[in-house]
């Protein structure tokens, strides 16, 4: 003998009602992305695909310049086997940039990071104007603190201290490791 209690059948009921319509929603998403309503669209970045075309012009420009010079073997080099083996990276690079311009279309982009490309563009450019007259340590210590404030969580003095790890690393590196004549002080400070 079964006994049915109403409040637990009406439960029930409006349970199994829930799942059906949760069902049937389901299956109304899935026939619409098979149909590609609700599928993310593919697109064509033209920026992506022009930038992979000049990366691959000025591989193959680079390449063919780099023939003119003695390209040797890979155990004696020549003065044109590493332009040459660059330009071929080159050339690799823009055809992977190439392909990603047909992307399946993602977030946009945020705003243009400024504050990155105040701090970051003229730290090189720096450097490039003032190794000569300040020397090496000065120019790359000034350099790495300038480039170090692109970023809104970077403290002056954890600049300063990463700029000097920086700068100790790379003379120990570049002048003493690998022995390469430079300068560490130059004409502009009276060392």
């Amino acid at each position: 003998m079964t006994r049915v209690v109403p409040g637990i059948r009406l439960r029930i009921t409006t349970q199994l009602k829930d799942l059906i319509e949760l069902y049937r929603h389901r299956a109304r998403s899935d026939t619409d992305a098979q149909a590609g309503t609700t599928m993310k669209s593919v697109s064509f970045d033209a920026t992506e695909a022009i930038c992979g075309a000049i990366f691959i012009c000025l591989g193959i420009f680079f390449a063919w310049q780099s023939y003119d010079l003695e390209l040797g073997t890979a155990f004696r080099m020549g003065p044109g086997y590493f332009p040459l083996v660059l330009s071929l990276i080159l050339v690799l690079l823009g055809g992977v940039i190439l392909l990603r311009a047909g992307k399946i279309a993602g977030e946009p982009m945020g705003s243009i990071a400024w504050r990155g490309i105040f701090f970051i563009l003229p730290a090189p450019i720096f450097f490039g104007f003032t190794v000569r007259g300040l020397g090496f340590v000065p120019a790359l210590f000034l350099s790495a603190l300038i480039a170090s404030f692109a970023s809104h969580k970077m403290k002056p003095m954890m600049a300063v201290l990463l700029s000097a790890a920086i700068t100790v690393f790379s003379v120990l590196v570049f002048n003493y490791g690998l022995g390469l004549p430079f300068q560490r002080f130059g004409p502009w400070l009276n060392f």
